[in-house]
């Protein structure tokens, strides 16, 4: 009976050694991965911009060379990624006129300019009718 209660001893001590040779060298590395990799990832995520403001009103003055706009006291900027509309179909910064309805979008710029993301020319458009779901 002794041999036979070794033999159960040595097999009780060989997961011992496995666990303490490959699960605790694994649990270490997956802690030090689980420290560095929120480190890494803020580094490469790129500065968040500022979320788009809204902006609404009647153009007061346009000057085209500038390629800027007044609505009250705010002057608003025209940029290369501005989107433009009117009725419904991409525009130009040309189919803007002074005394017009305007509508859109702007985020202000690290220079302080009022840099315009997207702008709607002349009224809402009329929404499309709702079609009258079938009879079941």
């Amino acid at each position: 009976m002794r041999l036979f209660s070794r033999t159960t001893n040595q097999k009780s001590t060989i997961p011992k050694q496995i666990m303490k040779k490959v699960i605790v060298p694994l649990l270490i590395a997956a802690f030090v991965a689980a420290i560095t990799l929120p480190a890494t990832a803020a580094d490469d995520a790129k500065p968040a911009q500022a979320r788009a403001i809204p902006l609404r009103g009647k153009v007061d003055s346009i000057d085209k060379q500038a390629k800027t706009f007044k609505i009250n006291e705010r002057t608003f900027h025209i940029t290369a990624e501005t989107r433009i509309m009117k009725s419904a179909k991409p525009a130009t910064f040309d189919d803007v006129a002074v005394g017009e309805d305007v509508a859109g979008n702007y985020r202000e710029g690290a220079d302080k300019k009022l840099n315009v993301v997207s702008l709607r020319v002349g009224p809402r458009p009329e929404p499309a009718p709702k079609q009258q779901e079938k009879a079941k």
